[in-house]
């Protein structure tokens, strides 16, 4: 049985307007993804991996271009759709973590749920079973602010695959952490590795030889 493209992009294009000058941060784009792929982004800073990711999340819109991700065109949609969209198939790792810094470790990985309006009993279940994941499980009551930087790279993937989506997207994971902190990381993309379709922009050699398809970005384009 032939599997579903989940991610198709064709000639993909962002500027961003900057003092007067348009700066292209994708230039062209061609891309397909199918179902339980794993592909990591690689390329230098400014290449246009995380607006290509941030796009591909309905989190930004193109210029022009197509971007369908499970048969949504998302640049035909508006915000409303878009949000809703984004919280039943993408979870999304952001590279600066974007915890809410008043609310603690658990309450951010329930928040996606609840905005789902899932029964406080599933949200509490499904909280218990992700912090354990992650090993965050001994920290549940604390917030951000208290958290080392590989503690809340692992509390923001326990967030992100709060609500179960099928997408996984995530920015330079282990780009802020040690070794052996960045191998937990490592660990948890493999647990989910042909569970769920992942796109990961990296510099890290070991997630590069993790994926399925490794892929080079340069100057907006893949190279």
């Amino acid at each position: 049985m032939e599997k579903e493209k989940v991610v198709v992009v064709s000639s993909l294009r962002k500027g961003y307007n900057m003092d007067g000058l348009v700066v292209e941060a994708l230039n062209g784009v061609d891309l397909e993804v199918i179902e339980g792929e794993f592909v990591a982004v690689s390329g230098p800073s400014g290449a246009g991996k995380t607006t290509f990711l941030n796009i591909i999340g309905g989190l930004d819109k193109p210029t022009s271009g197509k971007v369908s991700v499970f048969g949504h065109d998302l640049a035909k949609h508006d915000e409303g759709f878009l949000a809703t969209f984004r919280c039943a198939y993408v979870g999304y790792v952001f590279q600066s973590y974007n915890l809410i810094s008043t609310l603690t470790t658990l309450e951010n990985v329930a928040f996606p749920m609840q905005l789902a309006k899932w029964s406080d009993e599933r949200v509490e279940k499904r909280s218990e079973v992700l912090l354990n994941m992650v090993g965050l499980m001994d920290r549940s009551g604390h917030f951000p602010s208290q958290l080392s930087g590989g503690e809340m790279q692992r509390a923001a993937f326990a967030r992100a695959l709060a609500t179960d989506p099928p997408l996984f997207l995530v920015d330079e994971p282990t780009g802020n952490l040690d070794l052996d902190t960045g191998l937990k990381i490592i660990r948890i993309l493999e647990g989910l590795k042909g569970k769920k379709t992942i796109i990961v922009a990296t510099h890290d050699r070991r997630i590069l030889g993790l994926a399925d398809r490794a892929l080079a970005m340069l100057d907006g384009r893949i190279v």
